[in-house]
């Protein structure tokens, strides 16, 4: 019975199931119609026939050729030979094949219509008995119910994606995102969500209005500009934007600044360079991600010592570290999830091979720790785990030599880059959905290698839910006190007191394409990480001041984004979509593009698919959303007509970008006004200058008050500026402290700051909240500070008649 979990395996048991139904049956396989062409999905005995060292899946020739029709519900029997001469052109072993050996067909259907075809090979010219038929049959209609369930959770998981993709664009222009930031949402999420493809890179190109002092050479006069944004082909990992999306709405919730650094991912020595720089500026409060927890305990300790406050999140600290918590997964449980569903995809047992980015990691190795703990007793035997030092590519190639050097049945990725290095090494070496892997985390690659069936099931980790509550925790501790904030958490280590670090578990979920007992389906999961991401901010804390909050995770991206400046060649694919208005689509070798500047380009990338999509909004095109596949033919009706839903989002997205920034632009200018009007520098005695303030005195109004009223100083030669406070609406900790600020600048100036107008109302306030002024002169109203201020420059009042 199928659990949902492994598709492959469905599949390989009925072809072993079909074989055990003719008499003598050497080979069995099982072939799917994907787009245009057949592919062998599953395959018993077929290991000298198919290419590649039995690679799966692998490609069978042109779904055309199917003997099979909409009105053929039986099997029938054709000659092996010439079966395997179209399926297979150029397979060995073919004269190996019995003399009159042939294949029974039989059709699999899909939603009542021919998906594919199940085919067992036998030694003779025999037509199967109606029992044995009917067995196929049966079989066949199980085949056919696996791919209709797993279609249908793909069909939902798509919907899912496409959604959140639009949602996260949408998120990315209010937030103003870059344009490269804007276009690695669109790249990350495309890939994701369209996996057949296999889009290598996706670029976006936009109308500049600016005109470029250095035009390329050969560009026609007056020829529109272009600015071109590209991904590079391994994007930072979704993982730590995630969780950097998190710190930074929680700074914003809480009235927080929060500088969010990521750091080289050469060790911990750039962590603790970033701890130290935090300390010397005074921050408030530090969260680190440490790559090597007992390396920068020392500078975790410093920053203590300096009353700053830290917590981690995402790797626990050593034991007795000066951190104060550690938010984040529980990562010895997270491993015995990770290793339960291990036992149920290898119910018979096996070698397991193991990853994790390093081994000093602590979560790593606690997720593995966890993972034998789950396999012990289950005939499971996890092999010492490698490491990738957080390279991608050494990932990759060690993933790689142990498939080849030890084999093994299933394999465990601790981190999140580390289930996809698997995948990708399953897929090299023909062990697609033959290899069981079990991942960590939900990054773009992990999610289509689920939707295909590379991966078998993912333990995901909440880390948006880290980011948000690790900067919530050192608010909290700093307004708190850390005695209140931290009561009630259990110790990280079980037992131990205080000031052992506390520990806040944010939780995982297991992830499967279907529904299982064991875990989420991926459609659901994608849904109850937007709720959660709600609740999370329902929480209603708000702010009390400006804090300086330092978080400090890993960063492991491996190249920067590129931001090129051309202008456009109407000839090119581009050109082409911006002047058709609609999508354009092109075979990279076909004739018509060998000439096109940016299909030549893509060409040299291994492009064999180009499409150029519009982006249009209200009858106006703002650039051109561009793909490149390394697969001929790669994208389909249906996938092309959900890139431009994509490009249209985009599209108005950007146009309100514009529209805000244009309104921006004017709101700033009458603001500017405002402030001129009502902060302005008014003479009214030799060395004797009045300002009144009206309204607010935040930062930036502040930046400008002085501005002025230095340049005025300076200027006029002032010894006195009369500070008139009758017209704001409070004189709180804020203002006194931007009022002080003045006064200190005025006196280096060699000009004394007299504060005038305090009402009734805001003296009773600045005595119940403490505040201090200093030294700076204070007089009830501005007649009695004009007086003071002539005393002070020789000046006197005459009293007279005209």
């Amino acid at each position: 019975m199928s659990t949902g979990l492994d598709l492959f395996a469905t599949l390989h048991r009925i072809v072993q199931q079909a074989m055990g139904c003719v008499p003598g049956a050497q080979r069995g396989s099982l072939l799917l119609r994907e787009g245009e062409r057949l592919v062998t999905r599953a395959a018993v005995g077929m290991e000298g026939v198919l290419p590649a060292r039995g690679q799966l899946p692998s490609d069978a020739g042109p779904a055309s050729a199917v003997p099979l029709d909409e009105d053929d519900e039986d099997a029938r029997v054709m000659d092996a030979a010439a079966w395997y001469r179209a399926r297979l052109p150029g397979a060995p072993a073919l004269d190996r094949l019995p003399a009159g050996a042939t294949v029974v067909l039989t059709p699999v259907r899909v939603h009542g219509r021919p998906r594919g075809v199940l085919v067992v090979e036998q030694p003779a010219d025999e037509a199967p008995s109606g029992e044995r038929r009917a067995r196929l049959a049966a079989l066949a209609d199980s085949a056919g119910a696996a791919l209709e369930r797993r279609g249908l959770y793909d069909d939902k998981a798509r919907a899912a994606q496409e959604t959140r993709l639009l949602e996260d664009v949408l998120n990315a222009v209010a937030a103003q995102a870059s344009p490269q930031d804007l276009v690695e949402v669109v790249s990350s999420g495309i890939k994701s969500v369209q996996i057949r493809p296999h889009w290598s890179a996706v670029h976006l190109v936009l109308l500049d209005g600016a005109e470029r002092d250095d035009p390329p050479a050969g560009a026609p006069e007056h020829a529109p500009a272009l600015r071109v944004y590209r991904v590079p082909r391994r994007a930072p990992t979704a993982y730590w934007n995630n969780l950097r999306d998190g710190a930074l709405v929680a700074g914003h919730d809480l009235g927080a600044s929060v500088d969010f650094r990521f750091c080289p991912d050469s060790g911990a020595g750039s962590q603790i360079e970033l701890i130290e720089d935090g300390i010397r500026r005074r921050v408030r409060g530090i969260a680190v991600s440490p790559t090597d927890p007992a390396l920068i305990e020392p500078a975790i300790r410093r920053a203590r010592e300096a009353g700053i406050p830290v917590v981690t999140l995402d790797t626990p600290p050593v034991a007795g570290s000066s951190a104060l918590a550690y938010i984040g997964t529980n990562n010895v449980a997270a491993g015995r999830l990770a290793g339960e569903m291990m036992a149920r995809l290898l119910p018979g047992g096996g070698a397991v091979q193991a990853q994790m980015t390093s081994l000093r990691a602590l979560n790593g190795v606690e997720r593995v720790e966890g993972f034998r703990a789950a396999a012990a007793g289950k005939a499971i035997s996890v092999l010492p785990p490698s490491e990738n030092q957080f390279d991608t590519s050494r990932g990759l190639q060690r993933a790689v030599e142990a498939l080849e050097r030890q084999g093994g049945a299933g394999a465990f990725g601790a981190c999140s880059e580390n289930g996809p290095a698997w995948g990708r090494a399953a897929r090299d070496a023909g062990r697609a959905g033959d290899l069981k892997i079990v991942a960590f985390d939900l990054v773009p690659e992990t999610i289509a290698m689920l939707r295909d069936g590379t991966i078998h099931a993912a333990v995901v980790q909440r880390e948006y839910d880290m980011g948000y509550r690790a900067v919530e925790m050192l608010h909290h501790v700093i307004t708190r006190g850390a005695g209140e904030a931290l009561a009630g958490l259990p110790a990280l280590v079980p037992g131990a007191g205080p000031p052992s670090p506390r520990f806040i578990d944010t939780g995982v979920d297991v992830v499967t394409l279907e529904c299982t007992p064991w875990s989420h389906p991926l459609s659901d999961h994608l849904t109850l990480e937007l709720h959660r991401k709600a609740a999370i901010r329902r929480r209603g804390a708000t702010g009390t001041g400006a804090l300086e909050l330092l978080v400090v995770v890993l960063d492991i991206e491996e190249e920067g984004h590129a931001d090129e400046r051309a202008h456009l060649d109407r000839g090119s694919l581009v050109g082409r979509a911006l002047g058709a208005g609609r999508p354009v689509v092109l075979d990279a070798s076909a004739p018509e593009a060998l000439g096109m500047s940016d299909v030549v380009e893509a060409r040299r990338r291994g492009a064999r698919t180009l499409v150029g999509v519009p982006l249009l909004t209200r009858g106006a095109a703002l650039g051109v959303l561009v793909l490149e596949s390394e697969r001929p033919s790669a994208c389909s009706p249906d996938e092309l007509a959900q890139i431009e839903r994509i490009a249209g989002t985009i599209a108005v997205a950007l146009e309100n970008v514009r529209l805000l920034e244009r309104m921006g632009r004017r709101q700033e200018s009458l603001v500017n006004t405002i402030i001129e009007l009502s902060s302005p520098v008014v003479p009214i005695a030799p060395e004797i200058l009045v300002m009144p303030i009206v309204g607010t005195m935040d930062t930036q109004r502040s930046g400008r008050f002085m501005e002025s009223m230095l340049q005025e100083i300076s200027r006029r030669g002032a010894r006195v500026v009369l500070v008139d406070v009758t017209g704001m609406e409070a004189v709180d900790a804020v203002a006194a402290h931007h009022l002080l600020q003045a006064s200190r600048a005025a006196g280096l100036l060699g000009a004394e700051v007299v504060l005038v107008g305090v009402a009734p109302a805001a003296a009773r306030l600045m005595v119940e909240q403490g505040l201090d002024l200093g030294r700076i002169t204070i007089r009830s109203t501005l007649e009695l500070g004009f007086a003071y201020a002539l005393s002070r420059t020789g000046g006197r009042i005459v009293h007279g008649r005209a």
